[in-house]
C-alpha cells in the first residue's frame, strides 16, 4: 500500500489549500528554475527513465512521446496540448486534480512544454466541467501573477503562456487529433494519420498531446527523481495511479495507489470490500467503459497494471473501476455503454457511424430476449468489423464491451433468450 509521503497528489481530496500559497507549502513550484536550468535533454531522459506511460488509456510511454518532438525549429512554433476531456464513462480522476490541486497540473506543463520547445500549452477542458474550469483559471492566473509563467517564466529566460479551453462536451474530443480539430474551431473530428501530431498537429505545427494526469506527475517524478517513481509496480508499469472505483462496493472512491496493486487490496483497503462480500461480485470493468468487461473469479486475483489486465483479457485504461455485483443486469449494462457509444460516434467513418447503431439494436433485442440465439455469434462478427477499421479508436471502443459481454456472459444471453420463447410458447399454450 502507498505511504502518505510517497503521494504526488497530496490534496486530492480538497482537504487543504489548493491556491498557490497552499500548493507551494505542500511543497510545489520548489525549485522549478533549478530543473528548467537541467536543460530539455536531461528532462526528457528523466521522464524516460522514471518508465511513466501515458495515464489517458492507451499507457505510450510519455518520454517517448515526448522524444518524437522536433530537437531544432524549422520555424513552426511548438505546442503541448493538455487532454481534459474526461468524458470516459466511470472516469473522473483528471476532475480531482484540476478541482483540487490544480498547481500539479499548471507546473507541469511548464515543465513538459519546455522540455519539447513549446512556448505555449493549451488545456482542453470537458464542456461539463464548469467548477473545474474555474479551480484551473484561478490557479494559472495566480501563477502568471507569481511570475511563475508568462515571460521569463520562473526566472529561467524561458517564456510560457498557458491558455485553458473549454469544449462543448462531446466525448469524441477526447481523441487527440479529434480534440486538436476542435481546438482550431472545427468540428470535432478525428484525423487520418500520419501526419501524427508530432509533425503536424495544432494549426500544422509539431504537437504532442498528453492527459491530464502524466502532466501533473512529471514535477515531482523529476524532484525525487526516475529511480523514486520507477520503484512503485513492476517493471514496465512503473509509478503511482489514480484509480476510480465505482460501483458496487461499499465505499466508492478515488485513490491514488502503487501500479500493480492487486485488485483485492485495492477493493478491500480503499472500499471496504464488495457490496455483499466477494461472493456477490459478477463483473469489473477494469478501465474507463470502453474495456471489455472480467467475470469476477477471474479478477479477485488480478493485478492492475496495462500488462497483467491485458492477461485476462481487458486492459487498464484509465483506471476507472467499475464494479459489478449479482444484482446487476449485466446484458442491459453493455447495452447502455453501446447506446452512449451510438450516440457520441462522430459518423465520419462508416463502420462506426452504422455499426454502433446496429449493435445498439441487436443489444436491445438481447436484454428483451427477443433474438435468436444465432444473432449472438453474428453480432461478435460485426463488432469485429468495426474494431479496427476505423480512424480512431471509438469503433474499438464500442465493439469490446460487447465482446467481453459475449465472451463472459454468453450463457446469460443464451439463458434469457431461451426463457423468452419458452415463456411464449406456454403464453400460446394458455391460450
Amino acid at each position: 500500500m502507498l505511504k502518505d509521503e510517497d503521494r504526488i497528489f497530496t490534496n486530492l481530496y480538497g482537504m487543504h489549500d489548493r491556491s498557490l500559497k497552499g500548493a507551494k507549502a505542500r511543497g510545489h513550484w520548489d525549485g522549478t528554475a533549478k530543473i528548467l536550468a537541467n536543460g530539455r535533454d536531461w528532462i526528457v531522459e528523466q521522464v524516460k527513465a522514471s518508465g511513466l506511460r501515458g495515464r489517458g488509456g492507451a499507457g505510450f510511454p510519455t518520454g517517448l512521446k515526448w522524444s518524437f518532438m522536433p530537437k531544432e525549429s524549422d520555424g513552426r512554433p511548438s505546442y503541448l496540448v493538455v487532454n481534459a476531456d474526461e468524458s470516459e464513462p466511470g472516469t473522473c480522476k483528471d476532475r480531482e486534480i484540476m478541482r483540487h490541486d490544480p498547481h500539479t497540473l499548471v507546473e507541469g506543463c511548464l515543465i513538459a512544454s519546455f522540455g519539447m520547445g513549446a512556448h505555449a500549452c493549451y488545456i482542453y477542458i470537458r464542456g461539463e466541467y464548469i467548477r473545474e474550469k474555474e479551480a484551473l483559471q484561478h490557479a494559472i492566473d495566480e501563477a502568471y501573477e507569481d511570475g511563475l509563467i508568462g515571460k521569463n517564466a520562473c526566472g529561467s529566460g524561458w517564456d510560457f503562456d498557458l491558455y485553458l479551453v473549454h469544449g462543448a462536451g462531446a466525448y469524441i474530443c477526447g481523441e487527440e487529433t479529434a480534440l486538436l480539430e476542435s481546438l482550431e474551431g472545427k468540428k470535432g473530428m478525428p484525423r487520418m494519420k500520419p501526419p501524427f501530431p508530432a509533425g503536424a498537429g495544432l494549426y500544422g505545427c509539431p504537437t504532442t498531446v498528453n492527459n491530464v494526469e502524466s502532466i501533473a506527475v512529471v514535477p515531482t517524478i523529476l524532484r525525487r527523481g526516475p529511480e523514486w517513481f520507477a520503484g512503485f509496480g513492476r517493471p514496465n508499469n512503473a509509478g503511482t495511479k489514480i484509480f476510480a472505483i465505482s460501483g458496487h462496493v461499499n465505499n466508492r472512491c478515488v485513490v491514488e495507489e502503487s501500479m500493480s496493486i492487486s485488485f483485492e487490496e485495492l477493493i478491500e483497503k480503499h472500499c471496504g470490500g464488495i457490496r455483499g462480500g466477494w461472493k456477490n461480485l459478477k463483473a469489473v470493468i477494469p478501465g474507463g467503459s470502453s474495456v471489455p468487461c472480467v467475470r469476477g473469479e477471474k479478477m479477485k486475483d488480478a493485478t492492475m497494471d496495462f500488462d497483467a489486465l491485458r492477461e485476462v483479457g481487458s486492459s487498464l485504461g484509465t483506471a476507472a473501476v467499475i464494479v459489478m455485483d449479482n444484482d446487476t443486469d449485466i446484458i442491459k449494462a453493455i447495452w447502455r455503454l453501446s447506446k452512449f457509444y451510438k450516440h457520441e460516434s462522430c459518423g465520419q467513418c462508416t463502420p462506426c457511424r452504422e455499426g454502433t447503431g446496429w449493435m445498439m439494436r441487436v443489444m436491445d433485442r438481447l436484454v428483451r430476449g427477443e433474438a435468436e440465439v444465432e444473432e449472438i455469434d453474428m453480432l461478435f462478427d460485426v463488432t469485429k468489423q468495426v474494431e479496427g477499421h476505423t480512424i480512431c479508436a471509438l469503433g474499438d471502443a464500442a465493439a469490446w464491451p460487447i465482446q467481453g459481454l459475449i465472451r463472459n456472459f454468453r450463457d446469460e444471453i443464451e439463458d434469457r433468450i431461451k426463457a423468452q420463447k419458452t415463456g411464449r410458447v406456454s403464453a400460446v399454450a394458455a391460450e
